[in-house]
């Protein structure tokens, strides 16, 4: 099967070369344009999850010989979730690569997060069916890098942690208001504030409302750092 020059770069950027590069294909192409003859990506994401889930779980255990299961359960779901496997495709240009029907490409669909992060599953899968466990553990290890050592001691989701420093201080949990939507159907575009009992509040803006809502907690937990650690 001949690459295209782009799916040759983008092995080097990922660090792996396959042997059977229909494999790579496959992963690359999103449910907007598959068909009979193309099979989509779908299948490869849900084995990447859990290559990627066992990878991550055993580079945990051997980080932190002495952490508790519930120390690293928040870690792990750090390290796994949607949004890190499309930061760590973002990093490695994947979306240049992805294959979209026409509407996803209108709609912007090589920077969407969820498709970025899926992609990324399917080519850790993708990895593991050309090579075996190894050579998908050691891309992702390297891909992962620093994050898995830099990854917060006690890492939770930023609504989570929020919403804890907040009982912690007697008030009520956060509300999560929409302030804005705009852009088409097809790609809306959210402005959400996460608000404390007292008022204060922060704004953020996702391509959906949980990114929004996440986004948000973040930069309302960064605004309140100084108050609590005094």
């Amino acid at each position: 099967m001949k690459l295209s020059s782009e799916i040759k770069a983008f092995q080097r950027r990922l660090g792996y070369e396959f042997k059977n590069p229909e494999l790579l294909v496959r992963a690359l192409t999103h449910g907007s344009v598959s068909s009979s003859t193309r099979p989509d990506n779908q299948r490869l994401e849900f084995l990447g999850d859990r290559v990627l889930g066992l990878v991550m779980a055993t580079a945990l255990l051997e980080a932190d010989k002495k952490a508790s299961e519930g120390q690293l359960a928040p870690r792990f779901n750090a390290l796994v979730r949607k949004e890190a496997c499309a930061d760590v495709a973002r990093q490695i240009d994947l979306g240049a690569v992805l294959k979209l029907g026409r509407s996803e490409m209108l709609s912007g669909g090589r920077r969407k997060q969820a498709l970025l992060g899926d992609a990324m599953e399917a080519v850790i899968a993708a990895i593991y069916r050309d090579a075996g466990f190894e050579a998908a553990r050691d891309v992702i290890l390297a891909l992962w890098g620093d994050r898995i050592h830099k990854v917060e001691a006690d890492a939770r989701d930023a609504k989570t942690s929020l919403q804890e420093w907040a009982q912690a201080r007697g008030q009520k949990p956060p509300s999560y208001v929409e302030i804005k939507r705009s852009g088409p159907d097809h790609a809306p575009i959210f402005t959400i504030a996460a608000r404390l009992q007292d008022g204060t509040e922060a704004q953020a803006i996702a391509g959906s409302k949980r990114q929004a809502e996440q986004a948000a907690a973040k930069a309302l937990l960064e605004r309140l750092s100084p108050a609590s650690s005094s």
